[in-house]
């Protein structure tokens, strides 16, 4: 073939470290911007960038020249040191070493951006453990359960 084609739609995690302190859910709106502007920055098309104060949900394209650590590496690094900047209670910020991702096919990128709308609602009722352990599940990750939530 003469041109590379990809389109890859990736959904990934990003949870705090359980010694951060949370990020507030005033500045959630600026820190769910500045993550989508980094994405952009490095050619991937963000969908939607929404979570709660202690995780993230990203939904977006893998540039074809990126693999998926290279993207998560560079989006929690440049958004971990912005985020220091908003404000002296979040000079010990930083997200956990690992991430969550998964493929999204065409057809449930409308739920995928629907589920990450609602994430405030829906950790009403279930908490990220339960929410993080379900995706490994659907997607047959297996994890051992003793070292899955650690720093």
């Amino acid at each position: 073939m003469a041109n590379s084609m990809v389109k890859i739609d990736v959904h990934f995690i990003f949870h705090i470290k359980t010694t951060s302190v949370p990020m507030a859910p005033g500045d959630l709106p600026q820190i769910f911007a500045y993550i989508g502007g980094v994405l952009k920055e490095n050619g991937s098309i963000p969908l939607i960038v929404g979570g709660i104060s202690d995780h993230v949900h990203l939904l977006a394209s893998l540039p074809a020249s990126m693999t998926i650590s290279e993207l998560a590496r560079i989006t929690k690094a440049n958004s971990s040191r912005w985020i220091k900047t908003l404000s002296p209670a979040y000079s010990k910020f930083a997200w956990q070493n690992g991430y969550g991702a998964f493929s999204v096919s065409p057809s449930l990128l409308d739920k995928t951006i629907l589920y990450i709308k609602n994430q405030e609602r829906h950790h009403r009722t279930k908490s990220f453990q339960d929410e993080y352990k379900a995706f490994l599940e659907a997607y047959q990750i297996p994890y051992d359960e003793k070292y899955i939530f650690n720093d």
